[in-house]
């Protein structure tokens, strides 16, 4: 219902306003057919990458141009035909805009009849590009008003912390991207899906299997609930002690109503203390914690001037198996973990996690009862 609402709204809109742009001049090519095989792409299937904003516009402009080109130069429509489809193909593989309907793009140009023919190159911007960004528009529109993100945006990949070349942990078990590019290159066609795509629905398909096999765990059945934290204005020295004398390494950042603002860690301290070696950590780290007499300092005083606001959190009913890749890959050691009403209940660390796959995966199996078969002469 969606899809063919969206369809539906797209293009009767854009009809409109290209006949109110254009008037009457273009008469039946106002809305050109292909727009309707544009429709499906854009309303049914967004998150293809022949749907994207680059797919459409790009893949529409270049078959029109070449379709309008070889129209002039080949008199046979058939061979026309075929060599505007064909060099259409091959210029949207080069120019990475492949948009199937742009094939009847150019196909149009060719076999349009007298009244597409006597447009000429008009044809590319009247009504090609009128109709194409005018889709477009109320794609970019209606997908993101009924809950849909467009443009489609791949899952970002996730940098190595450390900056070292190792990849990021979850990469180096399961299915690698190499095992992906490897697979890819012997299946030696082209995917409706992006590669970042591909390796993000295999990856969750993986915690489901992991969740069906071993159960949900939720993060409040591992998290801390005794949890330490502080305010934007707790100064600098008092946070750092709580930090010290507790063991800790982070503390959220909240409000008088317990939501969570911000978290500082001891390395948000250690980088604005900006220490010149190993030697003067110490001095670098007394001059920070120390406040100052003055009235205006340009120095942090309190922890809201060097806490993290992208601060991650997670839920309480939450499972944590959708955690480890923050905790693995992205680097973060604690996560402050919310309720409904977005106030901090508990915080879950990288030693929670640990406790957690040990309980399910590294335990040995219950033993089961020897079971007794009983054999012929009355022994066991």
């Amino acid at each position: 219902m969606r899809a063919s609402t969206g369809a539906l709204f797209g293009l009767v809109l854009t009809g409109i306003v290209t006949h109110l742009l254009l008037g009457n001049t273009l008469g039946a090519a106002m809305l050109i057919a292909p727009m309707g095989a544009s429709s499906v792409l854009l309303f049914a299937v967004p998150s293809s990458p022949l749907a994207q904003p680059w797919s459409i516009i790009g893949g529409n402009l270049v078959a029109s141009l070449i379709g309008v080109t070889v129209g002039k130069l080949v008199g046979a429509p058939v061979l026309a035909a075929g060599l505007a489809g064909g060099l259409a193909i091959f210029a949207m593989f080069w120019m990475r805009c492949l948009h199937p309907p742009s094939g009847a793009v150019a196909l149009t140009a060719v076999l349009g009849g007298p009244a597409i023919h006597a447009m000429g190159y008009n044809f590319v911007a009247a009504p090609v590009l009128i109709n194409s960004f005018l889709l477009l528009a109320t794609a970019l529109f209606y997908n993101n008003a009924t809950g849909r993100k467009y443009p489609h945006v791949a899952t970002p990949s996730v940098a190595v912390s450390h900056d070292t070349k190792d990849a990021p942990p979850l990469r180096r078990l399961g299915i690698t991207p190499e095992d992906l590019d490897a697979t890819l290159a012997r299946y030696n066609e082209v995917l409706d899906i992006s590669r970042e795509d591909l390796q993000a629905i295999l990856l969750e398909t993986e915690r489901h299997a992991y969740q069906r096999r071993f159960g949900v765990i939720a993060c409040s059945d591992v998290m801390s609930r005794d949890v330490l934290s502080v305010e934007y204005g707790t100064s600098l020295n008092e946070a750092w002690q709580i930090l010290h004398s507790h063991r800790l390494t982070a503390l959220p950042v909240v409000t008088k109503g317990q939501h969570v603002i911000g978290i500082v860690t001891k390395a948000d301290f250690i980088n604005h203390a900006q220490p010149d070696n190993h030697t003067g950590l110490k001095g670098a780290m007394a001059k920070l914690l120390q406040p100052v007499k003055n009235t205006h300092s340009a120095k942090p005083e309190v922890v809201g001037q060097i806490m993290n606001r992208e601060v991650r959190t997670a839920f309480q009913d939450q499972p944590v198996v959708d955690l480890v890749p923050l905790m693995s890959d992205a680097g973060l050691h604690s996560i402050p973990v919310l309720d409904a009403d977005r106030r901090l209940v508990g915080m879950l660390t990288q030693s929670d996690m640990i406790a957690t796959l040990y309980e399910k995966n590294l335990q040995p199996p219950p033993q089961r009862p020897a079971v007794l078969t009983a054999v012929p002469g009355g022994k066991a």
